[in-house]
């Protein structure tokens, strides 16, 4: 009888801990799509050379680096960087073509982004035209006052194996 009794109190402890589980389980789709209009914010921004849209999701500190190697660590150093970057018509030319993102929330208010970008038509300062290019973006962010913002943001470019 005693073992019964502790028996059932256990399964009734852990039908309670699987229903508080299931009833904690946090529906990320408004965050998600929080998080992936800031990918379409920056697209909009980079195809019109518009440094505000694109620096819009940003914190204002920040840790940002490109292919090339270029490093900022604020949004107002980003700011200056893409103002020039901008300027660039050989750097602008060609399109951008996100062709996969992957989403992983590491916790309530932390989250990574991989982004997957075919960059095709980019030409080299000479006016020559590059090779396509297998761009990824890796890209963290943090829920700061309520709004997904990217607290880092690191570009790679993979190359064409030989």
């Amino acid at each position: 009888m005693k073992n019964t009794i502790i028996y059932l109190l256990l399964s009734l402890y852990a039908i309670t801990s699987q229903a508080q589980q299931n009833s904690q389980k946090i529906d990320r789709q408004a965050d998600k799509k929080a998080i992936m209009t800031t990918i379409e914010n920056h697209n909009k921004g980079w195809e019109n050379r518009n440094v505000a849209l694109v620096l819009k999701d940003y914190a204002d500190s920040t840790d940002w680096t490109n292919a090339f190697g270029d490093r900022v660590r604020t949004k107002q150093e980003l700011r200056e960087l893409l103002t020039e970057i901008f300027t660039l018509d050989f750097v602008m030319a060609g399109k951008q073509n996100y062709a996969e993102n992957d989403l992983t929330f590491l916790g309530d208010n932390i989250a990574l982004l991989r982004s997957r970008n075919l960059r095709e038509g980019q030409k080299y300062s000479n006016g020559e035209a590059m090779p396509d290019r297998d761009i990824n973006h890796l890209r963290v962010y943090e829920k700061i006052d309520g709004q997904w913002k990217i607290v880092s943001h690191m570009i790679s470019q993979a190359h064409v194996k030989r």
